[in-house]
């Protein structure tokens, strides 16, 4: 054998025992966190303004023994400018300092206090309440701060439409769906519930014709928005006319849907805002806080609530499935065996949570069969692409007693999967081809999620899954998603990602599936890997900061976080040996970084929700991507075929 092969092969056994421990200590302090049910559950963490509007639902409820927490909680995250952000880092954002002051004012605390005085200023110099989005503004009307003229048209005539009209509820996407139904009830009724002491936020306007600048039209002269803001107008024409019956109709078909809907759920949609919504709507109609269905949905939205004894904070959902799946896959690529006890318990609880009954998705998807998974315990009308996609490549290793339902889900799952791909190539998220562009253009639709078309990260997860399964690069359905991503890259050589912050989560996707399809000598290879590398931080991490989403400039720019490092790497080592110096750096970043325990730091916003507008915090990530990134760096370090080592830290 030649000498410089010997010395190279020595230095990578060097390298391999070098990971080794951070590796060991990392697994166990992953397997630690699981559930003595088998599963996996991080904290979701958002910005604060899920405390503020909880601060007015408890009002609602006339239940205030814990707002001084949620307000303690909302004082604490001031920027030192007066205002309140939507990601960590991240500047004041108008929208969450409204609501923060208009909850704090809820609190109690006086508009002359300093604090408030600085909110107030903060919000003025960003445009008042004129410059809020719909959604701030319709919970103001609830409260009866602000005029419902305020506030965009969200008839329950909407359910109305046929499915063949592109404004029919089941083109939005679906978590818009779920907020915007029981919306609908809402707005009907006008319904306000005035908070005494409290009446009245005039004082953040900057004008005083607040619906001329709210409703701002385009200086085109014919642009969608324009013409949606004329339908908005045409709206409040049709509902001075008093078109009772039509509204009769619509409202018992707003609540046939929402009392539908609550069913096989943990609440609306399982998400917060729509859960919080179908209560309000609830009482609305007339039931009471403690009727069963209305209480059992006020119970659903409590389990969202953490509280440390000094504050009280929300979660926006919670992510089981998805923090599982994840932990599950790490675990195997650092040697668990496929009858790992700890694998095995959570496959069966995965396997309880296969869902084969009827949702949403079928609307745009006739006649396929149900197989999917949520991302939470329980969401039955919402199974999703990316979790499911996750979760089979979790399962498909395992050695489970029960094989013939072991192979029935996976058989199930992924023809749920191949059916669910859109025409364009591409997978969404939740719905097939729901991708009406003209939706964005709505009033409401200024939360920047009104549709969900496919994405270059969930295709990504998709094709991963596929060539994990044995599929090629040839077949028709993988040749098809292989087109869609090749017209998705960006010049630059990086994809964006619309679930995880941002190029970065996007870029290493891509590799991770182009490496599972036997497709790293793809064309689109070489500018991701040197996309990769030029954004690689001095300190050998990888960091994107959420601005990224709102200035592509900014894209893989921001400090080094444990998370977005392992994707880095594992991107990094899709198509580059354990010797390439990117990846060195970049696996020496998480072994100098990680605790005794095993476990990292992050304070970082990773995690998406809607871009631009509302971003999440997976506490998880942490954990489980730089073992799972350590462990790939080791593997190739044992599979070493001859290629060339650069300098790696000595043990």
């Amino acid at each position: 054998m030649p000498l410089k092969q010997t010395l190279v092969e020595t230095a990578l056994t060097g390298f391999e025992s070098w990971l080794s421990e951070p590796v060991a200590r990392a697994l166990a302090c992953l397997r630690s966190k699981q559930k003595r049910a088998g599963y996996w559950c991080g904290e979701l963490g958002a910005d604060t303004t899920l405390e503020s509007d909880y601060v007015f639902y408890l009002f609602v409820l006339r239940d205030t023994s814990r707002v001084h927490r949620l307000a303690e909680r909302i004082r604490n995250h001031q920027l030192p400018d007066g205002g309140w952000n939507i990601y960590d880092g991240g500047p004041s954002e108008l929208n969450a300092t409204v609501k923060a002051y208009f909850a704090l004012k809820i609190a109690g605390d006086a508009v002359e206090a300093p604090h408030m005085v600085r909110a107030r200023r903060l919000v003025l110099q960003l445009g008042g309440i004129e410059r809020t989005n719909s959604y701030a503004r319709f919970y103001l009307a609830l409260a009866g701060a602000v005029g419902w003229d305020l506030v965009p048209a969200m008839p329950p005539e909407l359910m109305l439409l046929p499915r063949w009209l592109p404004l029919n509820i089941y083109e939005m996407s679906s978590w818009t769906r779920a907020m915007v139904v029981p919306l609908t009830i809402l707005y009907a009724h006008r319904f306000t519930w005035s908070v005494p002491g409290c009446p009245k936020v005039d004082e953040l306007f900057c004008g005083t014709h607040h619906s001329t600048v709210a409703f701002e039209h385009d200086r085109q002269w014919f642009t969608w928005r324009n013409a949606f803001l004329t339908l908005n107008r045409l709206v409040g024409w049709y509902e001075r006319l008093g078109c009772t019956a039509l509204r009769r109709r619509s409202l018992r078909l707003a609540e046939r849907w929402l009392l539908e809907h609550l069913e096989r759920s943990d609440g609306l949609a399982a998400i917060y805002p729509a859960m919080m919504n179908a209560v309000l709507a609830l009482l609305s109609l007339g039931r009471t806080p403690a009727d069963p269905l209305t209480a059992r949905q006020i119970d659903r939205l409590s389990d969202l609530e953490i509280d440390d004894g000094n504050e009280l904070r929300l979660q926006p959902c919670v992510s089981p499935v998805w923090d599982t799946a994840i932990a599950m896959v790490a675990i195997e690529e650092a040697g668990g065996s496929p009858d790992d006890p700890a694998l095995i318990d959570a496959a069966h609880w995965l396997l309880e949570r296969h869902i084969a009954g009827p949702g949403d998705w079928q609307v745009k998807a006739p006649g396929v069969k149900p197989g999917g998974w949520a991302f939470e315990f329980r969401n039955d009308f919402y199974p999703d692409v990316d979790d499911t996609a996750f979760v089979l490549m979790a399962l498909l290793p395992l050695a489970h007693p029960e094989q013939h339902r072991l192979q029935a889900a996976i058989g199930a799952a992924l023809s749920w999967l191949i059916a669910m791909q859109n025409d364009d190539g591409g997978w969404g998220a939740f719905d097939r081809n729901n991708d009406r562009a003209i939706l964005t253009h709505i009033p409401f639709a200024d939360h920047n999620a009104m549709i969900d078309p496919s994405t270059a990260d969930v295709a990504a997860r998709v094709l991963e899954c596929l060539g994990r399964f044995g599929y090629s690069a040839t077949h028709p359905v993988v040749a098809r998603g292989l087109e869609f991503l090749r017209r998705q890259q960006t010049p630059s050589g990086a994809w964006y990602g619309r679930w995880g912050v941002n190029y970065i989560y996007g870029t290493s996707g891509v590799l991770r599936a182009l490496e599972a399809l036997g497709a790293s000598h793809d064309p689109m290879v070489p500018r991701a890997v040197a996309w990769l590398r030029s954004v690689q931080n001095a300190d050998g991490g990888f960091g994107e900061t959420c601005a990224s989403y709102a200035n592509a400039a900014k894209k893989g720019q921001g400090p080094s976080t444990a998370s977005q490092t392992a994707w880095g790497l594992i991107g990094l080592l899709a198509v580059c040996p354990s010797s390439d110096p990117a990846v060195v750096r970049a696996s020496t970043y998480l072994v100098d970084r990680q605790n005794p325990d095993g476990s990292w730091d992050e304070d970082a916003t990773t995690g998406t929700g809607f871009p631009g507008v509302f971003y999440l915090h997976y506490d998880l990530y942490r954990q489980s991507f730089p073992l799972y990134a350590l462990a790939r760096c080791a593997a190739a370090a044992q599979t070493y075929e001859g290629r060339e080592i650069c300098a790696f830290p000595s043990a």
